[in-house]
């Protein structure tokens, strides 16, 4: 579990680092006055959720879901999705956007409406395989949002540092190398992230419904963990004896592909007792195994390429090989108008390029058992004082290991500078520091401040939906960007008119080819 950055990025890799793209992925929660989630359906005005390039839906009906197109310019990204979010305010007159990960009022599993896509064969399968998350986790669990990161290296930082490597693979074999280097050491320090931007450590009581939490009470309707980061990440809702039980290999990606592969193949008795289909003969979930496919995997980070229409993940990886990384570990801060900022991107920037540079060995066991028996205690008690995880057969703080990491994504942010001109990557690690010696400044410990202080979690986050809905709206849109968005909308609609205008297979037949992988 070493922290020692091993590669010094020669001038020629250095430079082309300029290349490095994003793309953000946001959820939230359509709510009403009442403080309940949204019954009403995708409005018509924001577009087709199938095939609308920047706004979809993920489980539910009413979980947003805003995607920015990949760009090299953070500023770009972050403007791209304040006008998503602006854009879709001013569709919802009487409804807001919930600003946390953890959900607003639940009032029960049945008002969390499954996303509907239409009756293209394409459509179905989309809602099938929700269906499928309903019979198999239950509901609730699909309430909660979060943010997705996708970090792509340019074609010319993999050539230059290949070459810097002397390395003589093919650039599509090397790249899928790296990125699974990378993987591996993110898996390692990922609890750094719950600590410094975890968001979620306390949550509604409606979330519960009947049962009692083992959770301490804040409040009347408010429950959580004193010093807890990220209850998101708990095992309060991503919890399955099916998916604990996988052992998804990261040391290649034909490793990768053969365990994800096998899990998407293999059935499983208890989905099979839950059948296919209901007593009606209507689908209910895809498949009878371990996975209905392979997005169900629940990973705080994946490695991606960018399908084909109808492709499926893990043969579009073998077509291509990696293309980019998907970081999936971040909660929404509440605190920000669309829940990340440009100095949590920087970040994120150094640490997964520390990532990559970093010593990378292949998977253990016993190590994986530690990371993720550090993962869990930094999710439920990261802000303990004195706090202590295990690091290679002993102890170390968190403090201590904090600032450890730190150092090493700071080398990294210096190469990001160098490439980009300024000090802004060096200044985001920095901004961490201070986190890292008084957790109360953690996003975490500003949330649990104001509970301690005598506010329940719902009064705190609906106040905050309030504040950012006048400032994104205030904020308004470029007749450029409002025509964009306009026309995406009334394109996305048309698009799925004609795939399901065009539809000539059966859906008994098609779904029976998509299972085949």
């Amino acid at each position: 579990m070493t922290t020692k950055t091993s590669t010094i990025l020669n001038d020629k890799a250095t430079a082309a680092l300029t290349g490095i793209a994003r793309g953000i992925e946001k959820e939230g929660l359509r709510y009403t006055k009442d403080g309940l989630i949204s019954q009403s359906p995708h409005p018509k005005s924001l577009g087709s959720t199938l095939t609308h390039p920047y706004i979809t839906t993920d489980y539910s009906e009413a979980l947003l879901e805003f995607i920015t197109p990949k760009q090299e310019s953070i500023e770009g990204s972050l403007k791209c999705l304040s006008d998503l979010h602006a854009f879709t305010l001013a569709k919802l007159p009487d409804e807001k956007v919930w600003p946390a990960s953890m959900p607003c009022r639940i009032n029960g599993a049945k008002s969390i409406p499954i996303a509907q896509y239409g009756s293209s064969n394409v459509g179905v399968i989309k809602n099938i395989y929700r269906r499928g998350l309903d019979v198999r986790y239950g509901r609730i669990m699909q309430a909660i949002a979060g943010i997705h990161y996708n970090v792509s290296l340019p074609k010319e930082f993999w050539l230059a540092y290949q070459e810097q490597l002397n390395d003589t693979k093919s650039e599509r074999d090397f790249r899928s190398e790296q990125y699974f280097h990378l993987i591996r050491n993110f898996h390692r320090h990922s609890w750094v992230l719950y600590y410094l931007f975890g968001a979620s450590p306390v949550l509604d009581s409606s979330f519960f419904g009947d049962r009692t939490p083992k959770l301490e009470q804040y409040g009347k309707n408010t429950w959580g963990l004193p010093y807890a980061t990220s209850l998101r990440m708990s095992d309060l809702g991503y919890t399955n004896s099916a998916q604990q039980d996988l052992h998804i290999g990261y040391d290649s990606l034909k490793d990768y592909i053969a365990t994800l592969s096998n899990a998407v193949q293999k059935s499983y008795p208890a989905y099979e007792k839950i059948g296919v289909k209901d007593s009606n003969g209507n689908y209910q979930q895809l498949n009878a195994n371990i996975l209905q496919i392979e997005n169900e995997y629940y990973s705080e980070i994946r490695p991606k390429r960018v399908a084909d229409s109808g492709e499926r993940p893990v043969n579009a990886l073998a077509r291509g090989g990696v293309e980019y990384i998907e970081v999936r570990a971040l909660d929404i801060n509440p605190f920000l108008p669309v829940g990340i900022d440009a100095t949590e991107s920087r970040f994120l920037d150094a640490f997964v390029l520390h990532c990559l540079l970093t010593h990378s060995a292949a998977q253990c066991p016993n190590e994986w058992a530690e990371i993720a028996e550090n993962r869990s205690v930094i999710i439920n008690r990261g802000r303990e004082p004195g706090l202590k995880l295990k690091y290679c057969g002993t102890q170390k703080t968190v403090v201590d290991w904090v600032d450890h990491i730190l150092d090493g994504t700071e080398k990294c942010a210096h190469y990001l500078d160098q490439a980009h001109g300024g000090t802004q990557y060096a200044d985001a690690v920095n901004a961490q520091r201070d986190k890292a010696k008084d957790p109360a400044n953690t996003p975490s410990g500003r949330v649990m401040a104001e509970i301690e202080s005598g506010r329940e979690f719902y009064d705190l986050i609906n106040d905050l939906a309030e504040q950012h809905t006048e400032s994104l709206l205030k904020g308004g849109l470029s007749a450029e960007r409002q025509e964009l968005f306009d026309s995406a909308a009334a394109t996305s609609v048309q698009e799925q008119a004609d795939r399901e205008a065009a539809d000539e297979a059966p859906f008994d037949e098609f779904l029976a080819d998509y299972n085949q992988l």
